[in-house]
């Protein structure tokens, strides 16, 4: 929900809050800028608290990384603007968003590594697609909530204080996020291991950037994620803003589509965790890319096409979001050694 919400808000009102006084394409450029500084932190977040996790413990970990993302998440919305404090204002949102992609760093990994350690046999798939679900979640309260400000509120409004709603109610859902991690057991995988002293030993030598660089299946694992990540924040963020501050659509367009897509994730996500328990995960996952790759052309050209109706658009989104981010995510969980899982 954190990365959400603020993909969102880069792409349609932080622009007007933090940059005022530059051009709207740079503006939205510079608003961009910050969203992608916390994808450059996730990479060292990912590094520092996975090898956190395989040494003290999925559970720890995953307690910090929600802690570090909520709050930080939170504060972005008690932070005074450009007209306020000039410049320092896009700093400290800078400073946020990237403690906020620490923090996220570990959490898809460590979330779906637990999941897996904890599934039964043959089931792995469909257990594992429940980070996935979980992430649904995410994406759609941020843009349900995104939807209701942009319908409620008028465009004064929004900038003078609605922008702000989204990122305090969040604390929310830190608070039940925080509650279930205290309450959570250590991944029985993790247990054994710990319990074994010459595999622990082994752990404290093979957790290391080496190890990571030497494994197969980190880069296999890396280079998925660099196909569904990329296209999330292609749809998600970049083409959001772009229908709204380049095409001058409505706001409600691109976040009404991602939250209907969000809902049908709850049928997606599943569906494809037990074909990949039916089938092995290679022949959904590549048949799911072609199908991307094919669909790309045809559904972004109906989407930026100002003749068509929002109907029109919305579907266009809707179908391309499905293949090209919710369910590739869905069969992304590639498991490294049990050593050196996290990162």
């Amino acid at each position: 929900m954190d990365f959400q919400l603020y993909s969102l808000g880069a792409a349609l009102v932080f622009h007007e809050i933090f940059f005022p006084e530059q051009s709207a394409a740079m503006a939205l450029i510079l608003a961009m800028g910050t969203y992608g500084a916390g994808y450059i932190a996730r990479i060292v977040g990912a590094f520092i608290f996975g090898k956190m996790g395989d040494r003290v413990g999925r559970k720890k970990v995953l307690f910090i990384t929600i802690t570090m993302m909520g709050i930080c998440t939170t504060l972005i919305g008690v932070l005074p603007t450009y007209a306020q404090i000039g410049i320092f204002a896009p700093v400290l949102l800078v400073t946020l968003r990237i403690i906020q992609g620490l923090g996220a760093g570990a959490e898809i990994s460590g979330a779906g590594t637990m999941l897996a350690e904890y599934a039964p046999k043959g089931k792995r798939g469909i257990i594992s697609s429940l980070v996935a679900m979980g992430t649904n979640c995410g994406t759609l309260s941020a843009t349900a909530i995104w939807a209701v400000m942009f319908f409620a509120l008028d465009r004064e409004e929004l900038l003078a204080w609605g922008w702000r709603v989204p990122f305090l109610a969040s604390v929310v859902v830190m608070i039940f996020a925080i509650w279930l991690r205290m309450n959570l057991k250590e991944s029985p995988v993790f247990e054994q291991v710990n319990a074994e002293e010459a595999p622990a030993q082994a752990a404290a030598q093979e957790n290391t950037l080496g190890a990571m660089v030497k494994s197969k299946s980190f880069w296999l694992a890396t280079g998925l994620r660099f196909g569904q990540a990329g296209n999330s924040g292609l749809i998600q963020t970049f083409l959001a803003g772009y229908l709204v501050q380049t095409l001058l659509f409505n706001k409600a367009i691109p976040t009404d589509a991602l939250m209907i897509s969000s809902i049908l994730g709850f049928i997606t996500n599943p569906l494809l965790g037990w074909l990949s328990d039916k089938y092995g995960r290679r022949l959904p996952y590549i048949l799911l890319n072609i199908s991307a790759i094919i669909l790309a052309y045809p559904m972004l050209s109906l989407i930026v096409d100002k003749s068509n109706t929002p109907g029109v658009i919305m579907t266009s989104i809707i179908v391309i979001h499905n293949f090209a981010v919710l369910g590739l995510f869905a069969l992304e969980n590639i498991t490294n050694g049990r050593n050196i899982r996290l990162p």
